[in-house]
């Protein structure tokens, strides 16, 4: 049997898949679409989605350098046997500006040494078409604005086609926000900023650009009076062009366990349920939401595919670790850790609900990032939101699945644990307790007693609503359970549901927690009533033919909290039937 395709997990260059046999999801049937396009495109998608192996393609196949390998590399894809005219037609000239800030010298002295050395190797790879005159004035300069001037007068002069692919194309601009500030940020970009001269460059010089990124924000800013870019992020048409489909996850599961690598009692059906809501659910297009299916993070599904074979089965980690600096970059630049009350108010309320309606805004500059109403576009840019629903002619944005569901509820945890620490040690100690053995009072006690000590939520306390988040941060670090937090039940939301991970823990206890908040100038007599009404919702709740579905043979906790205040004075168990 001839030798399984490697897992393509961390590779980016699409000459080493195809030359070195990992596996590869083709998305080459996109190219005569984008020939149709303007000359100048934007594509932005989150990290992790494929971008850096997609523009690897595009200059692979329209590289004339590389056009005599078009069989050899394209043969075996769609394009293969569908080419476009404009195959090995262009002189290519590839940046990647997540490497252009490394060096030791100012950040125009950065920035114009790795342009410089891309423009070098331009010039090597196209050396046939360029006099030894120039070539030797070329190299004797060491302005990159020099270099980009010289290639395009000799190639206007002479009809020669050239094609600017870019990759992270806001990445350079992003660490200089990120730890540099506004001011410096806005000097790069405005006026005689050398980034914004740079860009400027580009206008009239090459036939065709196509530049992808994580936002738009850098584009606004340089491009704003001679616009280079046209933005086809969410376009319909190009909605699955990048990350994976189901299908194209069940084609590759089916392929790997074909190949013998996955063991022989493995129901592909079943590592996809598995895969789908932690990974699955992205919509980039308001015209797609119906039409087409959600999107895979395909990375994700890579991770989880090359864990699978490794293990036999799937990982307990169902996120993968090295996204974590992922995580800290989409930190930063969105400045969760600057956030105003306003903007606070925002990701609570998409936190609590899991989704908030807006109108998507396709641009915007970096002095908008802290406007709550750009907020909201800002996070479905980062994949933070996606597409989940349309409300007139606004849209509904929620989070995709508990991938990101998980960042949420860390960064509250962040926050709260910011405020005042809690050993998150002790709390997973009494989660086994809870998951195996069903002795649940002393975590749901401990959370309850560190929510009234955190004198900052108890200051700025907005009742249940605020509880419910306190609660959801910290029992967000149990791995045991999937949190559903406003779960629909029998025509009623519970505040919380512990919906046990069978598929990786042997998981014995699953609860449902109704909690009610009493102000201190409530009467008793409201607070029987009120824990009368606790106990028959969540009799109601634990009785929908929805949770023994959910409960997968578990035996079900319905427990009811009550506090007044920001003081738990009363928790119980209600039995089956009271």
């Amino acid at each position: 049997m001839e030798k399984a395709k490697r897992i393509p997990y961390g590779v980016s260059n699409f000459v080493d898949v195809v030359e070195r046999n990992p596996y590869y999801v083709d998305k080459t049937m996109y190219l005569p679409l984008l020939e149709d396009q303007p000359d100048s495109l934007l594509f932005i998608r989150p990290r992790r989605f494929g971008k850096s192996i997609f523009l690897s393609m595009l200059r692979a196949y329209y590289d004339l350098s590389q056009k005599d390998k078009f069989e050899k590399r394209f043969g075996k894809l769609w394009i293969g046997s569908h080419p476009t005219p404009l195959q090995g037609k262009y002189q290519v000239l590839f940046f990647d500006f997540s490497r252009a800030n490394a060096g030791s010298g100012t950040l125009e002295e950065n920035f114009n040494r790795y342009c410089c050395a891309v423009l070098n190797d331009f010039m090597r790879t196209y050396a046939g078409y360029y006099s030894g005159e120039l070539q030797e004035e070329f190299f004797r300069t060491d302005s990159a604005a020099d270099k980009l001037t010289k290639i395009d007068i000799e190639a206007k002069k002479n009809n020669y086609l050239l094609y600017l692919i870019i990759d992270e194309y806001d990445n350079f601009t992003n660490v200089v926000l990120n730890e540099q500030g506004n001011e410096v940020y806005h000097d790069l970009t405005h006026a005689s900023g050398f980034y914004r001269d740079h860009f400027k460059l580009y206008k009239g010089m090459f036939d065709r650009i196509f530049m992808t990124g994580v936002s738009p924000v850098t584009l606004d800013d340089l491009t704003s009076g001679f616009n280079i870019g046209w933005n086809i992020s969410t376009d319909y048409r190009f909605n699955r062009m990048l990350g994976f489909s189901e299908e194209d996850v069940r084609e590759m599961l089916l392929y790997y366990k074909t190949a013998g690598e996955l063991p022989e009692d493995t129901g592909v059906e079943v590592m996809i349920e598995d895969m789908k809501p932690w990974y699955d659910n992205y919509c980039f297009a308001e015209e797609s939401f119906e039409r087409d299916p959600k999107m895979f993070n395909c990375d994700m599904v890579l991770y989880y595919l090359r864990q699978y074979i490794n293990l036999g089965g799937a990982p307990k980690q169902m996120i993968d670790p090295n996204t974590r600096t992922d995580y800290n970059k989409m930190k930063k630049l969105i400045q969760l850790d600057k956030l105003d009350g306003n903007r606070k108010g925002v990701l609570r309320k998409i936190t609590d609900e899991g989704q908030i309606v807006t109108t998507l805004a396709t641009t915007f500059p970096a002095s908008e990032i802290a406007n709550p109403e750009i907020f909201p576009s800002l996070l479905f840019y980062y994949g933070m939101l996606t597409i989940t629903g349309i409300r007139g002619d606004r849209l509904v944005l929620g989070i995709p699945n508990n991938n990101v569901r998980k960042q949420y509820y860390e960064f509250s945890l962040e926050e709260y644990q910011t405020n005042r620490h809690i050993n998150l040690d002790y709390l997973r100690d009494f989660y086994d307790a809870m998951a195996f053995d069903g002795q649940w009072q002393e975590a749901l006690s401990f959370i309850a007693q560190s929510y009234k000590e955190n004198s900052s939520v108890c200051s700025a306390i907005e009742g249940e609503r605020n509880l419910q988040g306190f609660f959801t941060a910290y029992l967000s670090i149990n791995s045991y359970y999937l949190l559903a937090p406003e779960l629909e039940l029998n025509h009623g939301f519970c505040d919380l549901f512990l919906m046990p991970d069978l598929r990786h823990y042997e998981v014995a206890h699953s609860y449902i927690i109704e909690m009610k908040y009493l102000s201190s100038k409530d009467s008793e007599a409201k607070a029987n009533l009120q824990w009368q009404e606790a106990a028959e919702q969540i009799h109601r709740y634990a009785t929908a033919p929805r949770v023994r579905q959910l409960i997968q043979g578990t035996e079900l906790h319905r427990i009811v909290m009550q506090f007044c205040g920001h003081e738990l004075v009363r928790m119980e168990e209600i039995p089956d039937g009271d």
